[in-house]
């Protein structure tokens, strides 16, 4: 049934005083089972709450990503299944391995099932080759569980399973090591899942769980066999000298004592082997079978038990994997590295970190077994402490939600552990390679939760992606050699990076770091300077690329606060170097003088568009992405000016510079009263609570139909061009991140509040995944801008240079997680006085600044 929202829920009636609500699977009795059989659709009202489980039409798109960071991953769905496996250094977002635990209930009625539940109705059809009859997901048919309930707590995820046949109380949690600061163990290919079982009836019970899969690492023109690992079986696919990619191996085990292995299913055509496996499941046996020496079809693993009533039961299910080698390598090497890269296999193909650190799958297993109770208790501290936070239900949803990106095939970590990144993950392939800079400038949360993994984004740019003249390459090579510069550069993202080396000394209190880049960065700085602001204004002109993949032409607040916050930056670090910045102190001056004066309308900052006076004076010349000037396109040319700009309108990035200088530690290069001004208008002019009557010719499905959301850009003063920039009528969740945060920082908590529920009740799980926002690909970096949301609402920020906490709360009272390069812990205002909790690591301060007030801790 749908409630007035056209939501279609499904909700349990057990007719616990007569309320219309979900009743937590935990809470559910053996004795219940009879009053189970009745249950039947409700309406209900109220849509799902915020960072609260997901049920019913909830679950249908649940699909939470674990694994490691550049190590590959796999999803466990709402329902308990897996899917989305990606464990060959590639995305493979329709991979649902045919991988599968289960239960069997001796003595009981129908008690053989899939530790599932049901199939989500639109797997049925149109999902890959659903025309054949399902036959990408071969375990569908199997008997499954009637409901699920699932629960997120990143990095942990937990299913918890019900159903009327079974007299135990059953739920999954799925997880992997996530510890900030400890990038390593967060970058391990490994997974954990644990089937914890409770006996809630009044008479034992004789159990077999079993996990079963077919080789889904089975590579074509190789050996393909399924090994032997202590209580469990390796998946596995030799290489050859020809296709060394094709090696892989994946470990599933136990550390019961208990277990058996079957390692060899039956082997014949058709569907025998697993008809034959879920025969011995199904009949309640366990089956031993030693390894064969290739081609096995797939293998289970048994665990029998019992369980008197009132007992417990955890089952720690452990995989592994390790495939050390790809074909995959992205960028043009620079003619004069190629001799090196020649010599070096290294240099020649990706190869993931962890290939570094272990030889094979068994070193892995053999680290995650020593290592597993450690690593829980470590990460089990960083979510407790996340969640200890007041701040709004809604922000720390989005916050957590758009942290699994750290954990899907949109990053990698090469050789010597570098980061390197996609800006999105395709269905079978990365989108958009290189650590993209204009796409990676909104995202905040590496910076604060890996700050070795994001500097290491700053020495690929100022050093192999960038040249002595200073032009930067926005996209670097994989593996991370010098580029070719071929291409502009991106004004936002070379000026970005600029600030966030600001931002990146600050939070590592690494001087000698800021001594040795700053040549390079003055370097940027100044071909930013004479690329786009010859004539010494101040202003960004000249034709400059940007993240719309497109060139704006003439004078932009966009562009503009990006150059005042990287001129702020070079001036900051200059003086801590005891540098002279007079230059740049003067373009600063004449450049914020000009955008408050020229730029503002008297609600937003707009573009000049200038074509004829500049030093590029015709655009049909400019090397540009798919900007060709067709005959028609010329004629629009004579009427309006180059293609692709946004003039008059109200632009949602329009102080986007602004904003990353916050996030950078810099202040407001503008301004304040006009930044708000102009975030109001954004919020007024571009924020949609429906999108029925929008016209949207580009990309609607980021926002469609009666869903809500903030557009990129509105021309509520009139003047909106016949083509208007690439993307304009869009809703990108990456920048409705950003305004809501910056929102949040100028004192307009509610209307940044607006737009993040937008956003979450899109990724709510009936049609979206809510671990899963994408752009130009699933898992989109540009989403992790929600992290801003946590300084934006508590101004809390850790200066290890001067080892300073900074408060400036928007929302008063309030606790809240703060993580630095040397701890993590949660920061607390209470009545004015500050606290800091430190539950990891250590963060010393000296000096405690509540709204620019000085303050000791309590």
């Amino acid at each position: 049934m749908k409630n007035g929202t056209g939501r279609r829920i499904f909700l349990r009636n057990l007719g616990v005083g007569g309320a219309a609500a979900f009743l937590p699977i935990g809470s559910l009795k053996a004795s219940d089972n009879k009053q189970v059989e009745s249950i039947a659709p409700v309406i209900d009202t109220a849509k799902r709450k915020y960072n609260a489980p997901y049920n019913g039409s909830y679950l249908n798109r649940v699909a939470f990503p674990i694994g490691g960071i550049g190590a590959g991953m796999f999803c466990l769905e709402g329902t308990g299944a897996i899917s989305h496996l990606s464990v060959r250094n590639n995305p493979e977002v329709f991979n649902e391995p045919a991988m599968f635990a289960a239960i069997n209930i001796k003595g009981e009625k129908n008690s053989a099932k899939v530790l599932e539940a049901k199939v989500p109705a639109w797997k049925k059809f149109g999902n890959h080759d659903s025309g054949l009859g399902g036959t990408g997901g071969a375990t569908w048919g199997l008997p499954r569980f009637e409901n699920a309930e699932f629960t997120a707590r990143f990095p942990f995820g937990d299913v918890a399973l019900q159903d009327k046949d079974i007299p135990l109380q059953i739920q999954i949690t799925g997880w992997s090591p996530f510890i900030p600061t400890d990038a390593d163990n967060a970058s391990l290919p490994v997974a954990g899942l644990e089937y914890h079982f409770e006996n809630k009836g009044a008479k034992a019970q004789e159990c077999v769980f079993s996990y079963s899969s077919r080789n889904f690492m089975e590579q074509p023109g190789t050996k393909n066999a399924i090994k032997s690992i202590k209580n469990g079986f390796i998946l596995s696919a030799d290489g050859t000298s020809e296709d060394p990619q094709k090696q892989g191996d994946f470990a599933v085990y136990t550390d019961d004592t208990d277990t058996v292995v079957d390692h060899c299913w039956f082997r014949g055509g058709w569907f025998d082997g697993l008809t034959m496996a879920w025969k011995t499941i199904a009949s309640g046996e366990t089956k031993i079978n030693p390894p064969v020496e290739r081609d096995a079809p797939g293998a289970s693993l048994f665990v029998p038990f019992s369980l008197k009533p009132g007992e417990k039961k955890t089952i720690r299910l452990m995989m592994t994997w390790y495939v050390p080698n790809t074909k995959l390598r992205m960028g043009e090497v620079n003619p004069s590295d190629k001799e090196r890269v020649d010599k070096d296999p290294l240099l020649q193909f990706h190869k993931p970190w962890y290939s570094s650190k272990f030889k094979n799958v068994e070193e892995v297993a053999k680290y995650w077994d020593t290592n597993y109770t450690d690593l829980q208790k470590k990460t089990k501290l960083f979510t407790d402490t996340f969640y200890k936070s007041t701040l709004p239900a809604e922000v720390i949803e989005a916050v957590a939600a758009n942290l699994t990106i750290l954990k899907s095939p949109t990053v990698l970590r090469q050789y010597d552990g570098r980061f390197w990144c996609w800006e999105g993950s395709g269905d079978s392939w990365g989108s958009c390679h290189g650590s993209c800079t204009h796409v990676w400038n909104y995202a905040q949360a590496v910076s604060h939760l890996f700050p070795s993994l994001e500097r290491s984004l700053r020495d690929t740019e100022f050093n192999e992606s960038q040249n002595a003249e200073g032009h930067q390459m926005f996209r670097s090579n994989l593996p991370i050699t010098p580029v070719l510069h071929n291409f502009h550069a991106a004004s936002d993202g070379q000026m970005g990076g600029i600030m966030k080396v600001h931002r990146e000394w600050r939070i590592s209190g690494d001087n000698e770091w800021l001594k040795n880049i700053y040549p390079k960065v003055q370097a940027s700085l100044d071909y930013c300077i004479k690329t786009w602001d010859p004539k010494g204004n101040g202003v960004i002109q000249e034709p400059h690329h940007n993240t719309y993949d497109i060139e704006f032409w003439g004078s932009t607040g966009f562009a503009t606060s990006f150059y005042l916050g990287a001129l702020n930056s070079i001036i900051t670090m200059g003086k801590f170097l005891k540098k002279d910045v007079q230059k740049y102190e003067t373009l600063y001056a004449k450049g914020k003088k000009y955008m408050e004066s020229e730029l503002y309308n008297g609600e937003y900052f707009a573009q000049k568009i200038e074509w004829k006076e500049l030093r590029a004076a015709d655009p049909t010349k400019v090397q540009s992405f798919n900007t060709q000037y067709t005959p028609e396109a010329a004629d629009l040319l004579l009427k309006e000016g180059p293609k692709y700009q946004y003039g008059t309108g109200c632009l949602s990035d329009g102080v986007m510079g602004a904003w990353l200088s916050r996030m950078c530690g810099l202040g407001n290069p503008l301004d304040p009263d006009k930044t708000k001004s102009h975030l109001k208008s954004v919020h007024q002019y571009n924020f949609k609570t429906n999108l029925h009557e929008h016209s949207n010719p580009q990309r609607p499905t980021y926002a469609i139909g009666n869903e809500g959301g903030l557009l990129l850009c509105s021309w509520p003063k009139g003047g909106m061009l016949s083509l208007p920039f690439v993307y304009s009528n869009e809703v990108w969740t990456g920048i409705e991140y950003q305004v809501a945060s910056h929102l949040m920082l100028m004192g307009e908590v509610q209307k940044g509040l607006d737009i993040v529920r937008a956003c979450r009740d899109r990724y709510d799980g009936e049609v979206r995944n809510p671990f899963n926002e994408y752009e130009c690909g699933h898992w989109y970096a540009r989403a992790m801008s929600s992290y801003g949301m946590l300084e934006g609402l508590t101004g809390v920020r850790y200066d290890a240079v001067n080892k300073d906490l900074h408060i400036d709360s928007k929302i008063g009272d309030f606790t809240s997680f703060l993580s630095t390069t040397s701890g993590f812990g949660t920061v607390t205002l209470k009545a004015g006085v500050p606290s800091l909790n430190v539950a990891y690591g250590n963060i010393p301060v000296n000096k405690v600044m509540v709204s620019g007030v000085l303050k000791k801790l309590a």
